[in-house]
């Protein structure tokens, strides 16, 4: 019996992984898919997102969303029970595709597949990183060399690495091809530098490809047959050698609820003051705008926010606003609450 591929997704928090995954779903060209989505927060959106974008190859029975944390956190009891699920179905899918939390580490779930109940069913086709190339260009996950080297120099002792920064070394040092997504939002010369950036911290021989707004080409994610749980030395990771239980302490969700939201412009407003002031690196969410019949998404990367409506909403849902916050530890829950609660239409809970 051939074992399924599987293609894990990884990348930061607004990398555009969703954003990607539905553009394989609606170019899927008759493969039948299954889906497993992994969110850090309590509300589910990229599930929400891509449910509906082809029902013929994977309907949505087959979009299963693992919400308990992230699944590096939770193999055990929420990955391996899932993927079981789904092979043991009188019809397998073809192939599955697992877009992992932002916060994830690629390393933990690759090595799963080792596991005798799945090893001999599926097999890891390629680990994809994505990357948000305005991001990258801006800063905010690589390193400053001349920073760290004027920091070091004051204080040999310094550990300079940040959460995001392992996490970027992490998802890229796992990856068995890149994707610099986002592209059009950075100029011609410092998409090469960041580039050479991504470059420095993958194994030999990965491939980094352009895209703008997730759009890649099926074939080119989905065929890599990298059999990446075989191929674990290679992938070199800051929790190797140590316990196999890890946690994300460093990093910290919840969820700002409300009502019908009356005026759009003012929260856009309120959402890029709160994100400035208290440093948030990720908000979104679906909104309910009084008299406009479709379902608002949110999407906040950093200062960057976008906003679209994706569908009306069903006469069965509550027309309400729910968006997840997520920052490094010590964000101020209280303040960004008090701060959204006069444009969310109703107290922010």
């Amino acid at each position: 019996m051939s074992k399924v591929p599987t293609t894990v997704i990884t990348g930061f928090l607004g990398a555009g992984k969703t954003t990607l995954i539905r553009h394989l779903l609606q170019n899927a060209h008759g493969r039948r898919l299954a889906l497993i989505i992994n969110e850090f927060g309590d509300v589910g959106v990229d599930g929400e997102l891509v449910k509906g974008c082809n029902e013929d190859s994977c309907p949505e029975d087959d979009i299963v969303e693992l919400a308990n944390g992230c699944i590096c956190c939770t193999v055990a009891d929420d990955f391996l029970p899932t993927m079981m699920k789904l092979l043991d179905r009188p019809n397998p899918p073809e192939h599955i595709i697992i877009e992992t939390s932002g916060l994830a580490l690629p390393k933990p779930l690759v090595k799963a597949f080792q596991w005798p109940d799945i090893r001999t069913r599926a097999t890891v086709d390629g680990v994809v990183a994505l990357i948000d190339a305005d991001a990258v260009a801006a800063g905010r996950f690589a390193t400053d060399e001349a920073a760290l080297a004027a920091a070091r120099a004051a204080d040999p002792m310094l550990d300079h690495e940040s959460p995001l920064e392992e996490l970027f070394e992490e998802q890229l040092g796992c990856a068995d091809m890149v994707v610099l997504n986002k592209t059009d939002l950075v100029e011609a010369g410092e998409v090469e530098r960041v580039e050479r950036i991504v470059a420095s911290e993958t194994r030999p021989g990965v491939k980094i490809i352009r895209a703008n707004h997730g759009a890649v080409d099926i074939a080119a994610l989905l065929g890599i047959v990298a059999a990446a749980e075989d191929d674990l030395d290679s992938r070199k990771s800051h929790i190797d050698g140590l316990d196999e239980d890890h946690d994300h302490d460093d990093f910290e969700s919840f969820v700002a609820a409300g009502g019908e939201v009356t005026d759009l412009d003012a929260l856009l407003e309120r959402l890029g003051a709160l994100i400035t002031q208290h440093d948030v690196l990720r908000i979104k969410g679906m909104v309910a705008v009084a008299g406009k019949p479709g379902r608002l998404v949110v999407q906040a990367v950093g200062p960057r926010i976008q906003h679209f409506y994706d569908r009306a909403w069903a006469p069965s849902e509550e027309r309400r606003t729910q968006l997840v916050v997520i920052g490094q530890k010590g964000l101020d829950r209280q303040a960004i609450k008090s701060g959204l609660a006069l444009v969310l239409g109703a107290s922010a809970a």
